[in-house]
């Protein structure tokens, strides 16, 4: 495929770009700071642009068969980031070649399901939804608009994320969240991501990952 990567700075984004190109994509990478991506590739292009802004994200989108958005906040100042460029990802893709969207979300935006413990539901996730509730309610934001789209999307939806390396094992439920999975790492996240592009279950669906 030929792919344009959203947040591809990030350290799941980085993963994202790598096994993109490991598996033979042609990859256009958004960034802001192309010296913060450290990966030199002869299919892979890599474009500063405004993420905000649907006319600097029209021309990295044309020709392309889909797009991947690993956007998230990189701290408090950024809360946010992930509503306002998937509002204008969407936009820019609406009236272009690529419908093929797969977005980046969190599992507490999801439902919980059936099998967590008493504990994680009555204590753990309320206190974790009160610590980043904006980062969060930015998420939600950010779900809505993709869901109001024309766009074939793609909601994923991780637990908390760690920098070991990939399995191959990680768990995965189309339509909710994996009970009692609560971390997963950003490489297997990464393949997760890849892996819903060419998957006709997923199309349209928030999708819950955990190793």
């Amino acid at each position: 495929m030929k792919l344009t990567v959203f947040g591809a700075t990030g350290r799941t984004g980085r993963e994202v770009v790598r096994q993109a190109l490991d598996a033979g994509h042609q990859v256009t990478a958004v960034v802001r700071d192309p010296a913060r991506l450290p990966i030199s590739h002869g299919a892979l292009e890599v474009i500063t642009a405004e993420v905000t802004s649907p006319d600097a994200l029209r021309p990295v989108l044309a020709g392309r068969d889909a797009a991947i958005s690993a956007l998230g906040p990189n701290g408090r100042k950024d809360v946010g980031i992930a509503s306002r460029a998937l509002t204008s990802i969407v936009r820019a893709m609406e009236g272009g070649d690529a419908r093929r969207l797969v977005t980046l979300s969190a599992v507490p935006v999801g439902p919980i399901p059936d099998g967590e413990p008493l504990i994680y539901r009555a204590v753990v996730l309320p206190l974790i939804q009160r610590i980043f509730r904006d980062g969060y309610a930015d998420l939600r934001a950010m779900e809505d608009e993709v869901r109001r789209s024309s766009l074939e999307w793609t909601v994923v939806r991780p637990p908390r994320l760690t920098d070991k390396p990939p399995t191959g094992k990680y768990r995965r439920v189309v339509g909710g969240n994996v009970a009692r999975g609560h971390t997963i790492s950003r490489a297997d996240l990464a393949h997760a991501l890849l892996d819903c592009l060419d998957d006709p279950a997923t199309v349209k669906q928030a999708v819950g990952v955990a190793n």
